[in-house]
């Protein structure tokens, strides 16, 4: 069953709250650093982390921007979206810890028609995480293609 958005059905200006949360485990961060082949210590090791200004080891950004998009997945592009076109710009303002819970807000930024595809239409949107504080921790604008609902029109 496809639960996405069609391209006529994302609004400009609309934020889609999802209720979808995530809560970021150890073993999360650990798979994610060591299958990426990322060897830094302030993911890895939790003296060095202690030792860092954090205090305690950091998330791998890279499992953050995951959630990020991971989570909206069922409410704007199940079945309805034919690629990912471009991550546009993607911030950190502040780290994600083990423990944290993370939510994520979808704010559909612009969209248009596609020039050589009239079956689908290109949709920018901005996504943002906040942890169980209601601290920004992500932000990430991207475009996507998405199918049209009635193809014919085009």
């Amino acid at each position: 069953m496809m639960t996405g958005l069609y391209f006529e059905d994302w609004e400009p200006g609309e934020v889609i709250r999802h209720a979808l949360r995530r809560t970021v485990t150890e073993a999360d961060n650990l798979l994610v650093t060591t299958l990426t082949m990322n060897t830094q210590p302030l993911h890895l090791d939790a003296e060095f982390g202690k030792a860092s200004f954090y205090g305690r080891p950091i998330v791998n950004s890279i499992f953050t921007l995951g959630l990020v998009v991971g989570i909206p997945v069922t409410e704007t592009t199940l079945g309805t979206t034919l690629g990912n076109l471009a991550f546009e710009e993607t911030t950190f303002p502040a780290p994600v810890f083990v423990g944290d819970t993370l939510r994520v807000e979808t704010c559909a930024v612009e969209k248009r028609v596609s020039r050589s595809r009239p079956d689908a239409g290109i949709v920018r949107v901005q996504h943002e995480a906040y942890n169980q504080d209601d601290v920004l921790v992500c932000r990430c604008r991207r475009a996507a293609l998405f199918a049209r609902r009635d193809a014919t029109a085009a």
